[in-house]
């Protein structure tokens, strides 16, 4: 298991959070993500899932992660 806190950019409100957290939830792999405007702090199985993929989910839902 690997934690992981992504910078979040386009983020507003509480729509945003359970846009991206029901982003995250979706992907096979995700063990806990706690969503707030502007961040994501998310534990993944790394047998299952990298972090390349919970970045791509974010940008997929509309937001920009920054690096």
């Amino acid at each position: 298991m690997a934690e992981t806190t992504i910078k979040i950019e386009g983020m507003s409100c509480q729509h945003c959070v359970m846009r991206v957290k029901k982003a995250l939830d979706a992907l096979q792999g995700v063990l806990r993500a706690e969503v707030s405007v502007g961040s994501a702090s998310v534990d993944i199985d790394e047998t299952k899932i990298k972090k390349e993929d919970v970045e791509a989910a974010i940008e997929k839902a509309g937001y920009k992660v920054v690096r």
